[in-house]
């Protein structure tokens, strides 16, 4: 499986972003875009939630403990 850096790579050159126009989707600059796809850092909750809902991906996907993509509803049992 791959990890958080492979997979924000991944996405972003599926979806022919630069890392700069990434950087722009999150209101940050190109070389913290760098750092998270070399594996030197890691968004905020914040900026992982717009990245999960921008490529349309679940958390667990985009931090690597799964394979597959889909965003999953959490159903909660009622009480």
């Amino acid at each position: 499986m791959a990890n958080f850096s492979e997979r924000i790579k991944e996405l972003r050159r599926k979806n022919k972003l630069s890392q700069e126009a990434l950087g722009k989707i999150l209101g940050l600059r190109q070389d913290s875009i760098s750092t998270y796809e070399r594996g030197k850092n890691y968004p905020e909750v914040r900026n992982l939630l717009i990245l999960a809902d921008y490529f349309g991906v679940s958390l667990d996907y985009l931090m690597g403990r799964t394979d597959d993509p889909e965003v999953h509803q959490l159903s909660i049992p009622e009480s």
